[in-house]
């Protein structure tokens, strides 16, 4: 199960009012453990870029003008996400401005490109509702160190948002080490759709097992006249 872990830096909120992406930072998890890969880029806008936005993130059209413009790292990209489910805190944000930048150049969108994607931000309100879902407080609740984290930074952020997803899915662990250990068995449910059923180990009595088990019931017929509901009653004989 590979897993991709995304964040993204923009100009401004909207990219349908033509922000930009500037950084993009993705960690690499596979059977939901981090493998040390990792992507990181900044991007060229091509654009000014909102003064809220840099006092987010500090990144500035300065720092940015010698970096390559999205065209040229958009295949790169690609290769490090294909196939992968995204891991992404508020989802909607950075998935809408990555498509925006892959339709500019006439690529494939996410949905196309990858195998999913996981929003935490989501998942975080359905697990705690009412409670606040930043990836700050997140952090706070699982006791993650995010002490150097001054400024977002898509590297950084992709780090943290890693180790917070795992926290908040932890029985998944041990639900997927519990799947590996028996074979499966392929079946149909009622729907003809196809299910997955762990194979069931059988246990058999052994002779001496069942010989201990024919003296309790003989007791208990002895107490109850004869009568043992764990034995076949014979049938009453017609008068």
């Amino acid at each position: 199960m590979r897993q991709i872990v995304l964040d993204t830096e923009t100009t401004g909120l909207d990219w349908r009012n033509g922000d930009r992406v500037i950084e993009i930072g993705c960690v690499e998890l596979l059977n939901r453990s981090l493998t040390g890969r990792h992507f990181h880029v900044y991007i060229n806008p091509e654009r000014g870029i909102d003064a809220e936005a840099v006092a987010v993130h500090g990144i500035t059209e300065e720092f940015l003008a010698d970096k390559p413009r999205f065209a040229s790292i958009v295949a790169e990209f690609e290769d490090f996400v294909r196939d992968a489910e995204l891991i992404i805190h508020n989802a909607s944000f950075d998935v809408g401005f990555l498509d925006s930048e892959l339709e500019r150049l006439g690529r494939a969108r996410i949905s196309g490109l990858c195998a999913g994607v996981i929003d935490t931000l989501r998942l975080a309100k359905e697990q705690n509702p009412g409670k606040k879902a930043s990836l700050d407080a997140l952090c706070d609740r699982y006791e993650i160190d995010n002490a150097h984290r001054e400024l977002h930074g898509a590297l950084l952020d992709a780090e943290l948002l890693a180790e917070v997803y795992l926290a908040m899915t932890r029985g998944q662990e041990s639900l997927m080490i519990g799947l590996e250990d028996e074979p499966a068995v392929r079946e149909t449910d009622s729907e003809g759709a196809l299910a997955v059923r762990v194979a069931l180990k059988v246990l058999r009595a052994t002779e001496a097992e069942t010989q201990s088990h024919e003296a309790v019931l003989d007791d208990i017929a002895k107490a109850n006249k004869g009568l043992c509901l764990w034995r076949p009653q014979e049938p009453a004989q017609a008068s």
